[in-house]
């Protein structure tokens, strides 16, 4: 993109090659993925579940039986036919849970194939979908996680979502909402222009429901306000802390052969916990000293504590007592999202000042 005035050629120096080749990053695409992944892992256990309860019916009769990967295709089919066919992100929350769904019907028949035998029990199943969410997970960090917003990334979300208000009209929230990315993009070249775009949306007093991000707005407005509070702060600790013994006690089976598992699989779990442990203690050292950057550091080192559990310990856990792992992937998940909560709710107190001007229009 080689056009244009000096100006924005200053201002495209700096961008990455993915910016400059127009692949911005969304704000809400962490959400997004959240829910793909949530709603993935629920279908996988109440699919389990009903067809545990069921006896495992075969669906079509005779020699035919329709697998649900099939179905499980169709709903991943659909969503993308939701998301190709229309601008903006009005349905892309709806496209996340009929994603998910559909890569949970998908990422459920995994065992049979990767078997000889098509063998939808095979053992090692659940570590497998587990150590699948795993690598999705990592690949979110990777692109969201590593690197902050540049700022012309704020300008082209901001964009978006005037692209649904020129069809739909702005309620207050929305141009809110989109003001303040204006206003963390300013100093760009365009930053003027989306501006006099947002103000100039018509006005809309009906908002589209969207009960995933009210959810996850009212979670994480619930979860940082509650962790303010010290016995909240006492509460993560334990509740880690509970859960890498939990984790020890499932890698001592292991290793003394209760577990017919390989003994690395206990070794690398009593790894995991000692990480997880060490990065507790450094998180509690360090947040005792009392500032509120202390007390944010205190807290990053909890929140590696419990990666370290999420992407390691749980994983082999899996693999050694397959879905009695589930209990300590449910602690750590509910962690992990306290703790993101408490800390994007810090990161927004800090740019309060700068995100939330009167008008940003011209």
């Amino acid at each position: 993109m080689s056009t244009g005035t000096g100006r924005a050629s200053a201002g495209t120096s700096r961008r990455s090659r993915a910016l400059r080749l127009g692949a911005a990053r969304d704000t809400a695409a962490v959400r997004h993925v959240v829910t793909f992944l949530v709603v993935a892992v629920a279908t996988v256990l109440v699919t389990r579940f009903f067809l545990a309860a069921s006896g495992y019916p075969q669906v079509g009769g005779g020699d035919l039986h329709v697998a649900h990967v099939l179905w499980g295709g169709l709903g991943m089919a659909l969503a993308l036919v939701l998301l190709l066919s229309f601008v903006g992100p009005a349905l892309r929350s709806l496209g996340a849970f009929v994603g998910g769904i559909g890569f949970g019907l998908f990422v459920d028949e995994i065992g049979k194939f990767v078997t000889a035998d098509n063998d939808y029990f095979y053992e090692p199943t659940a570590a497998l979908i587990y150590a699948t969410v795993v690598v999705l997970v990592l690949v979110v960090e990777a692109l969201h996680g590593w690197r902050r917003h540049h700022p012309a990334e704020y300008l082209a979300v901001a964009t978006d979502r005037a692209v649904a208000g020129v069809a739909g009209g702005f309620t207050d929230d929305a141009r809110d909402e989109a003001r303040a990315l204006v206003a963390l993009g300013r100093g760009e070249p365009t930053a003027d222009e989306v501006a006099a775009l947002v103000e100039a949306v018509p006005p809309d007093d009906v908002d589209v429901p969207d009960p995933v991000r009210a959810l996850v707005r009212r979670s994480s407005a619930w979860f940082a306000q509650t962790l303010q509070r010290r016995w909240a702060a006492v509460v993560v600790v334990v509740l880690v802390l509970g859960t890498a013994l939990g984790s020890l006690l499932a890698g001592l089976r292991v290793l003394v052969g209760d577990v017919d598992v390989p003994t690395w699989v206990g070794a690398g779990i009593a790894a995991g916990v000692a990480a997880t442990v060490a990065c507790v203690v450094v998180g509690v050292v360090v947040s005792r000293r009392g500032r509120p950057e202390d007390r944010r550091a205190g807290a990053v080192w909890v929140r590696r504590g419990v990666l370290v559990s999420l992407l390691l310990t749980q994983l082999l856990v899996f693999r050694a007592l397959q879905w009695v792992g589930v209990a300590g992937l449910v602690v750590d998940l509910l962690v992990l999202a306290a703790l993101g909560a408490a800390l994007g709710g810090d990161d927004e107190r800090r740019r309060t000042p700068r995100s939330r001007p009167g008008r940003t229009g011209t």
